[in-house]
C-alpha cells in the first residue's frame, strides 16, 4: 500500500527537476516581489495608519483590475500551452494577438470607471467606525495615490500580454528577472520619493505611486526588448507585429473557453473587495490588519501559487501534446507536493506570525488583529493549495466552465452572503468572522476531489484548431 501511495503521489529526480525549474523562477520573482512589497507598505505605514489604509484600498481596487487582465489573457493561455506543446507557432501568435486586443478593451474600461467613481469605491471602505485612525485622511491620501497610479495601467496591460505567453511557452526565468529588477527600482524610488532622500522631494503617498508607475515601466520595456532579442529562440515573436489580425473562428473559439475565466477572475477578484469591504465595517483598524496580513501572507504563499503556474504549464503541454496518461501522473505528483509544501510553511508561517505586524507604525489593534489574521491564513494553508492547483488543473483542460462555478459562483452564493451575515447581524469578533468564511472552502475541497478522481480535465482542446 506505501508503495502504491508513492508511486503515485511522489515522483522520481528528473520529475522534480522539470518541475522545479519552471516553478522555482515563479517562486523567486514572486518572492521577491512580495518581499519588496512588505518593505514598500512598512515605508508607507511609516506616513501612518491613514496612508497605509487608502493605499491599501485603492491596491485592492487595482487588484480587481489585476485578475481581470489575468482571468483574460488566461482563457486564450489555455490554447497557447497546448499549441506550444505541438510546436504550433501561427496558433501562438493568435492567442498573443487575441490577448492584446482584450487587454486593451480590459484597460479601457477600468481607467474609465476608477477616474468617474474612484472616490465612491474607496469611500466604500471606510464607511465602518473611525476606530484607529480618520477616514477623511484615509479617502485624501486613496485619491492622491489612485490618479497616479493609474498611469502604471499600459504597463501592466502588455506585460500579461508578454509574460503570460513566455511562461507558457516554458520561459519562466526572463518574467523573473524583469520582475526582480521592477522590484528593487521600486524599492529604491520609495525610499527617494516617500522621505525625500538624497535631495529628491519628499512626497509620500505620492512618491510611492510614482516609484510604482516607473518600475511598471521598466519591467514591461526588459522583457519585450528580450523577447524580440530571442525571436531565434521562441520562433512565434517572428513577425508577432506584422498583424494584428485573429482569424474570426479561432478568436470565437478563444472567447467560448476564455470568458467564463474571464468572468471567473473578475467576480471572484470583485468577491475578494467584498469580503475585504465587510471585514473593513470593524474599523480603520482593521482595514489596515488586512493590508499588513495578506502582505505577510503573499510572501508565504509563494510555493502553491508557483505550482498553479507549473500544473497550466505542464499539464497543459502534455494534454496538447495526446500524453493523457502521464498527464495524469504528473498531476497527482504536483498536487501532492503542493499540499506538503504548505503544511511546512503554513507551520513556520503561523510560528512567524507575531513578528511581522510589529514593524508597522500602526496602532496595537491593528497589530493584534493583523497577527490573528495572519494565524488564520497560516491554518487554512493547506486547502487553499490543493484548491489552486485543481483549479489549474481543470482550467488547462479547458473545463472553463467548470471553473467558474468551483470558483466565482461558489464565492458569490456561499463565501460573501456568509460575511454579510456574520458582519451585519452577529457582533462576532471579524477574526473569528474571516476564519468561519475560510473554512466554507472545504466545500470547494470536497467537490474537487471529485471532479479530480473522475477525470474531467483530461482534454485535448487544440487538435481541431
Amino acid at each position: 500500500m506505501l508503495q502504491a501511495f508513492k508511486k503515485k503521489f511522489i515522483g522520481d529526480k528528473a520529475f522534480y527537476k522539470k518541475l522545479m525549474a519552471i516553478a522555482v523562477p515563479i517562486m523567486i520573482q514572486n518572492g521577491i516581489t512580495n518581499f519588496v512589497s512588505l518593505l514598500d507598505n512598512i515605508m508607507v505605514g511609516q506616513c501612518g495608519t491613514e496612508a497605509m489604509s487608502g493605499v491599501a484600498i485603492v491596491n485592492q481596487l487595482i487588484f480587481v483590475y489585476f485578475l481581470c487582465t489575468f482571468g483574460g489573457s488566461a482563457g486564450a493561455g489555455i490554447f497557447t500551452a497546448q499549441y506550444y506543446g505541438i510546436r504550433d507557432d501561427e496558433g501562438i501568435r493568435h492567442t498573443f494577438r487575441y490577448k492584446f486586443w482584450l487587454m486593451l478593451v480590459l484597460s479601457a474600461i477600468t481607467v474609465t470607471i476608477l477616474l468617474i467613481w474612484g472616490k465612491d469605491l474607496i469611500q466604500l471602505y471606510l464607511r465602518g467606525n473611525d476606530e484607529g485612525g480618520d477616514p477623511v485622511l484615509a479617502l485624501s491620501y486613496g485619491q492622491e495615490y489612485l490618479h497616479i497610479i493609474l498611469l502604471s495601467i499600459p504597463a501592466i496591460m502588455m506585460s500579461q500580454v508578454y509574460s503570460s505567453t513566455l511562461r507558457e511557452c516554458g520561459e519562466t526565468v526572463t518574467p523573473m528577472k524583469a520582475g526582480v529588477i521592477a522590484v528593487l527600482i521600486n524599492l529604491t524610488f520609495n525610499w527617494l520619493l516617500i522621505y525625500g532622500n538624497l535631495g529628491f522631494p519628499k512626497l509620500g503617498v505620492r512618491g510611492a505611486a510614482i516609484a510604482t508607475v516607473i518600475s511598471r515601466y521598466v519591467e514591461i520595456t526588459i522583457v519585450i526588448v528580450w523577447s524580440h532579442l530571442h525571436a531565434k529562440k521562441f520562433t512565434f515573436i517572428q513577425g508577432i507585429w506584422k498583424s494584428v489580425k485573429v482569424p474570426l473562428r479561432l478568436a470565437g473559439k478563444f472567447f467560448v473557453k476564455g470568458a467564463p475565466l474571464l468572468v471567473n477572475e473578475t467576480l471572484w477578484s470583485l468577491g475578494i473587495a467584498a469580503l475585504t469591504q465587510r471585514y473593513s465595517l470593524r474599523g480603520i483598524s482593521v482595514v489596515a490588519a488586512q493590508n499588513i496580513s495578506s502582505t505577510v501572507s503573499n510572501i508565504f504563499n509563494i510555493v502553491f501559487i508557483a505550482m498553479g503556474d507549473a500544473v497550466a504549464i505542464i499539464i497543459g503541454q502534455l494534454l496538447g501534446a495526446g500524453k493523457m496518461k502521464q498527464a495524469k501522473d504528473e498531476d497527482n505528483k504536483i498536487i501532492a507536493f503542493s499540499v506538503f509544501s504548505a503544511f511546512i510553511v503554513g507551520s513556520i508561517m503561523f510560528a512567524t506570525a507575531g513578528l511581522f505586524p510589529q514593524i508597522y507604525n500602526t496602532s496595537d489593534e491593528a497589530k493584534t488583529i493583523a497577527t490573528q489574521l495572519i494565524m488564520v491564513t497560516a491554518v487554512t494553508m493547506p486547502h487553499v493549495a490543493f484548491l489552486h492547483t485543481a483549479y489549474f488543473t481543470m482550467r488547462s483542460g479547458g473545463r472553463t466552465i467548470i471553473t467558474f462555478l468551483f470558483d466565482s459562483v461558489f464565492m458569490w452564493v456561499v463565501s460573501v452572503p456568509a460575511a454579510v451575515l456574520l458582519t451585519k447581524f452577529t457582533d462576532l469578533y471579524v477574526v473569528w468572522v474571516y476564519l468561519i468564511v475560510n473554512m466554507l472552502d472545504w466545500i470547494k475541497c470536497i467537490v474537487g476531489f471529485i471532479l479530480l478522481k473522475k477525470n474531467v480535465w483530461m482534454n485535448n482542446i487544440v487538435k481541431d484548431t
